[in-house]
């Protein structure tokens, strides 16, 4: 084969390579499924399922119950010594810094566990205090029954993998949900400004 049959089939090999490329990673926006999981919620928002939840004080809410204001919304495990604990102070920070609109009912976090076995309304109430709680605006709650857990992660795009050690591996992030109860953005737990700036936005709009 000459020199420049060898240079084109190279080069029609390496377009069709940036082709693939492209679809696999919508447009070049997304290189991890993480980043996938983000351009897909900020271009087309998730409806979220109107799925019970027990809180730490013992009662039973849903998203549905809860539309009508801003949502920041993380998955934890109270035995977790990591990434949770940091984002339980993160969100007892929050509080704080949103507390005019939680006190007129526009917002409110809420921390969802990942092992609801274990994570009675007693675990989640010291997950709370150990954080910092400020008493008002945050809620922590567990999935009422373990289909109602797989029904959560599959909606927020939340995947939890057992480390053998009782804790578990997990894709740690802050969600945001609209008054609508829409996943409308993904923001990364160790940023709590960038979650606080999204909604903050949307309740000048």
């Amino acid at each position: 084969m000459s020199a420049s049959r060898t240079l084109l089939a190279s080069l029609l090999i390496l377009a069709a390579g940036i082709a693939v490329l492209a679809a696999a990673t919508d447009g070049f926006r997304a290189f991890t499924s993480e980043t996938a999981r983000r351009v897909a919620v900020r271009e087309h928002p998730r409806a979220l399922p109107p799925m019970p939840l027990q809180t730490a004080r013992g009662r039973t809410i849903d998203f549905i119950g809860l539309r009508g204001r801003w949502l920041l919304v993380d998955f934890i495990y109270t035995r977790c010594m990591a990434y949770c604990s940091v984002q339980g102070s993160e969100f007892a920070r929050l509080q704080d810094r949103l507390a005019g609109p939680i006190a007129d009912e526009r917002v409110a976090l809420l921390s969802i566990s990942l092992d609801p076995s274990h994570d009675g309304p007693e675990q989640l109430a010291a997950y709370q205090r150990r954080s910092g709680d400020r008493g008002v605006g945050w809620i922590a709650a567990r999935p009422a029954s373990p289909a109602g857990l797989e029904a959560l992660m599959r909606a927020f795009g939340v995947t939890a993998i057992s480390d053998g050690l009782g804790g578990y591996a997990h894709n740690a992030a802050i969600n945001v949900v609209d008054p609508r109860g829409r996943l409308v953005a993904i923001t990364d737990w160790y940023s709590p400004g960038e979650a606080e700036r999204y909604v903050l936005q949307g309740l000048a709009q």
